[in-house]
């Protein structure tokens, strides 16, 4: 398990691959395997059987999970993305932006 700095609910700026230059809000963070879902981002269509939740089954199309490394957390004041820094206080920890020194919540 790696470090993770990127938490379910933030924003943030995909650096690689087909998606590349679209932000996106985090879903879901899988820490053991380094991924994490982001909303419409690494779309893929799955074929599904008729179920409860799909009474018709066919195609689907859902967020499949995307390297952490090809993330990056965009900076809530400036809206670009951004470097993260990891300070600690009384046993608190913060994460602050590289670009605009700020706290990220």
């Amino acid at each position: 398990m790696s470090k993770t700095y990127i938490r379910k609910g933030d924003t943030v700026y995909v650096l690689a691959g087909e998606d590349k230059g679209k932000t996106g809000r985090v879903l879901e963070v899988q820490r053991e395997k380094g991924r994490a879902i982001v909303e419409g981002i690494n779309m893929v269509t799955k074929a599904t059987k008729p179920s409860a939740q799909y009474p018709q089954g066919g195609l689907v199309k859902k967020e499949a999970p995307i390297q952490l490394s090809n993330l990056n957390l965009v900076d809530p004041k400036t809206g670009k993305p951004t470097r993260i820094a990891i300070k600690r206080e009384n046993g608190k920890v913060t994460r602050i932006s590289k670009k605009s020194n700020q706290e990220i919540k």
